[in-house]
């Protein structure tokens, strides 16, 4: 006998009904003794073999999680989703991974896909350009659980694991001024290289920037804070040799992410300006290209496989009990400073 046998082949041959077959097939209450004891033997003798995915459609689960990422460009999703995966597949589902490219449209298309696979729960990082706030709270309404993760809608009420931007952001500016006055810059201009408005880390990155400028008496100068159109390598070469071509060199930069500050330093160090000698450069992100550009780049680290791993956690436990409260995980980073920033590392580099 093959071994797709059906419900229907056993109804079939035992000339009951398949709602009689399935009810004693789940061992239900309403059937009698002997019918299921008949099913069970002709389901035996004839090689049946339950299909999975047909059962958790019947207790409406599909042992599926989606998830959605910005990009595929630098490592810092892929980390993440490494941990992710291993979370959900000691749990037995599968996980179906999307990408948008920093586009709203394509993301909204991947929640739609996500959606009509019947996923039971879904974890996203918010696109840069746009927001789908209102559909993200239409999946919740609807009972798909949300959890975001490193970039979140500050509007949607859902789980959250982040890092607390304000304050590494206001360290790393902290640390470029510090190593600036000592190198004899006892009022140094830093240059700000701030995200996209529609990512809400922008805002929270850019006060941590103008709060340690305060806190050590220098100004906030509006035209050292340049807002990029994007967050790519790029942008912050095409941002930087704009700022040169106008003359405008500050003494040290922080970049919203890695990849601006590593555009920037390209196009200081094609200008012929020293890195850190005359600039210092800081990230944010802690990319992989961080440690094989030169000099190094300083950057704010975040625990990558900490965050995709409390992420899953967090959606697994709302997906199994719905009514949990929503909450925001606040994880540490870690600053690292490199030779971009400090001429004293280059040595060790």
């Amino acid at each position: 006998m093959a071994q797709n046998t059906t419900i229907k082949d056993i109804a079939r041959a035992l000339g009951i009904s398949k709602s009689t077959v399935s009810r004693a097939l789940a061992d239900r209450f309403d059937v009698k003794p002997e019918t299921k004891r008949a099913v069970l033997e002709m389901a035996e003798k004839m090689h049946y073999r339950p299909n999975p995915f047909a059962q958790n459609l019947i207790k409406r689960r599909t042992k599926i999680i989606g998830v959605v990422v910005p990009e595929f460009v630098n490592s810092f999703f892929s980390r993440i989703i490494i941990q992710i995966q291993k979370v959900f597949e000691q749990e037995g589902f599968h996980v179906l991974i999307t990408q948008c490219n920093e586009s709203a449209e394509v993301e909204r298309r991947n929640l739609q896909l996500l959606e009509e696979s019947m996923v039971e729960g879904i974890l996203i990082s918010v696109t840069e350009k746009g927001r789908n706030t209102a559909y993200y709270q239409e999946l919740i309404d609807n009972g798909t659980p949300l959890v975001f993760f490193n970039r979140a809608s500050a509007d949607v009420s859902a789980g959250k694991v982040v890092i607390d931007d304000y304050k590494w952001s206001f360290f790393a500016v902290e640390h470029l001024v510090n190593v600036r006055r000592e190198m004899g810059q006892p009022m140094p201009r830093i240059m700000h290289f701030q995200g996209p408005s529609e990512i809400d880390l922008s805002a929270l990155r850019y006060r941590g920037y103008a709060d340690a400028l305060r806190k050590h008496g220098l100004p906030v100068d509006s035209s050292l804070v340049i807002r990029c159109e994007s967050i790519t390598r790029d942008e912050g070469l095409r941002v930087m040799n704009r700022c040169i071509e106008q003359g405008l060199i500050p003494d040290a930069l922080f970049g919203f992410n890695d990849p601006l500050a590593i555009g920037a330093m390209k196009a200081l160090k094609h200008g012929g300006i020293q890195i850190p000698q005359q600039v210092s450069v800081m990230g944010f992100t802690e990319s992989q290209s961080a440690l094989v550009i030169e000099p190094m780049l300083s950057s704010v680290a975040q625990p990558l496989d900490k965050m995709g791993e409390t992420a899953a956690r967090m959606l697994l436990e709302k997906i199994e009990n719905p009514s949990a409260a929503d909450r925001t995980v606040v994880l540490e980073g870690l600053l690292h400073v490199r030779g971009s920033s400090d001429p004293r590392m280059l040595e060790s580099e």
